[in-house]
C-alpha cells in the first residue's frame, strides 16, 4: 500500500509540475522569439541507483517523477512588420544584448532606438555589436541618422555608411542554456561562438515556437492525468483510514 501511495503521489506531483511548464509555454505563445520548454519524466529508481543495488527496493520504486525540462530551440515563423529596426534570425544563433545581469542572448528582434541613439530591446537592454577582440560594445547610431539598413550578415548601415554589425552568436550542441524572462537566455561563460549558419531578415520578427493548439491539448491531458492520480490518492487515503480504524477497534 505504501509503495502504491508514493507512486500515485509522485505521478500527481509530476503532472502538476509539468502543467506549470506547459502553461508557461501557452502564456508565451504570442511572445516574439520565445522558446518553449518540454518536460520529461524519469524513473525514481534512477535516483536511487547510486545509493542502492537492492533489486526489491528498485522494483517498488519504479515510478515516474519529473526529470526536468528541455529547451526547444526550433525556429518560429518569421512575420513581416515593415519596421526597419525589427530583425528575425533565419538559422541557428542569437543576438547578444547587454542586460543588468550581463550579456544575454535573444531571438526577439523587436528593437528600437532610444533617446541616446542606442539600438535597444523593448526592455531597454543594449544590442551589442560584433568586435574582433570580443569586447562588449553597444550599437549607437550616428546623430541625425536617416534610413537604417540591416543586411543578411547583420551589418548595419545608415545612409549607405557602415555603422556596426550585430553580434550574433551560437552554442555547441548540449550547451546548458537558461531562460531568463520570456525571451532572454543565459549561457556559461566562454561557450558562445560566432554564428556561422544564420542570416538576418530586416523588417520581420520571429514568432514564438510555442504552438497554441498543442499546448492547450497538453494542458487538458495533464489535468486529466493529475485528476486520475488525485482520485487514486483519495481512495488509498480512505483505505488507510479504514484499516487504522479497524485495527484500533481490535486493540
Amino acid at each position: 500500500m505504501d509503495s502504491a501511495f508514493y507512486s500515485a503521489f509522485a505521478g500527481f506531483s509530476a503532472r502538476v509540475e509539468a502543467l506549470d511548464v506547459v502553461a508557461n509555454n501557452l502564456a508565451n505563445a504570442g511572445t516574439n522569439g520565445f522558446k518553449a520548454q518540454h518536460a520529461f519524466y524519469r524513473s525514481f529508481s534512477e535516483w536511487l541507483q547510486p545509493a542502492t543495488d537492492n533489486p526489491m527496493s528498485l522494483a517498488v520504486n519504479q515510478y515516474g517523477v519529473l526529470g526536468g525540462t528541455r529547451l526547444d530551440l526550433s525556429q518560429g515563423t518569421a512575420i513581416s512588420t515593415g519596421n526597419d529596426t525589427d530583425v528575425a534570425l533565419q538559422g541557428t544563433g542569437f543576438v547578444a544584448v547587454l542586460t543588468a545581469a550581463g550579456v544575454r542572448y535573444t531571438r526577439d528582434g523587436s528593437f528600437v532606438v532610444d533617446r541616446n541613439r542606442n539600438l535597444v530591446t523593448q526592455k531597454g537592454d543594449q544590442v551589442l555589436s560584433e568586435q574582433p577582440d570580443g569586447r562588449v560594445q553597444p550599437i549607437q547610431l550616428p546623430a541625425g541618422a536617416g534610413k537604417m539598413n540591416i543586411s543578411a550578415d547583420g551589418s548595419i548601415s545608415v545612409n549607405g555608411a557602415l555603422v556596426a554589425k550585430l553580434r550574433i552568436e551560437d552554442f555547441p550542441a548540449g550547451t546548458p542554456l537558461t531562460q531568463e524572462g520570456a525571451s532572454n537566455l543565459a549561457a556559461p561563460a566562454g561557450s558562445a561562438k560566432p554564428a556561422t549558419n544564420v542570416s538576418v531578415l530586416q523588417g520581420s520578427l520571429e514568432a514564438s515556437n510555442s504552438d497554441v493548439v498543442s499546448s492547450t491539448v497538453a494542458v487538458l491531458n495533464l489535468e486529466r492525468n493529475a485528476q486520475t492520480f488525485e482520485k487514486a490518492l483519495s481512495i488509498m487515503h480512505n483505505e488507510f483510514n479504514k484499516t487504522a480504524a479497524t485495527d484500533i477497534g481490535r486493540l
